[in-house]
């Protein structure tokens, strides 16, 4: 049965990884890089701040703990337990695998880019749905980066698929403990 899926996941990844275009390069690189949502981060923080006021405290807090544990769960204790080769690493696949910049660590199951982006994209979604719904775009946000990881050539389909569950149980696990703070500690209970 891992054989089957290890299969399937290769032969995706080949597909995918295939259908580039010298257009779509710059594009996924630049979108794949991680500087380059720097202004998005920023506008993201202006309006947590604008929004939000003292509670912004938390949210900050919590974003810090959730980006934290989902790196910590894909990079510090996934990536060296399975020690699955990235496709550009793996000499099975040099021939077909489409590289574009660095290639990365040796391992890539799962993937930090999509567990700390679907954390991101949970965690703000829960805490501005109410209100600001519109916070659901995030998740294209995130499946946009997924993809451009699977796209230059560093991560299989799967590595992106469970770092993506990887950051929606932390993200949902952060808002919880987010949500029982701040009831707890409301400017009302002072």
């Amino acid at each position: 049965m891992i054989e089957w899926l290890d299969h399937i996941d290769k032969e995706l990844f080949i597909f995918l990884n295939g259908l580039h275009t010298d257009s779509f390069d710059r594009a996924m690189l630049w979108i794949t890089a991680k500087n380059s949502w720097i202004p998005l981060y920023l506008l993201i923080v202006g309006f947590i701040i604008y929004t939000k006021r003292w509670k912004s405290i938390w949210i900050f807090i919590a974003i810090t703990l959730l980006i934290t544990m989902s790196d910590q769960i894909t990079s510090g204790l996934m990536k060296p337990f399975f020690e699955r080769l990235r496709p550009c690493h793996n000499p099975i696949l040099a021939d077909v695998v489409y590289n574009i910049g660095k290639c990365g660590g040796q391992f890539g199951f799962a993937s930090s880019h999509a567990a700390n982006t679907f954390a991101i994209a949970t965690f703000i979604w829960l805490v501005f749905k109410k209100d600001h719904g519109w916070f659901i775009w995030m998740f294209l946000w995130s499946a946009l980066i997924s993809y451009s990881r699977i796209y230059v050539g560093v991560h299989y389909p799967g590595d992106v698929l469970f770092g993506a569950v990887i950051g929606i149980i932390s993200g949902v696990g952060i808002h919880s403990l987010y949500a029982f703070l701040t009831r707890k500690f409301s400017p009302q209970t002072f």
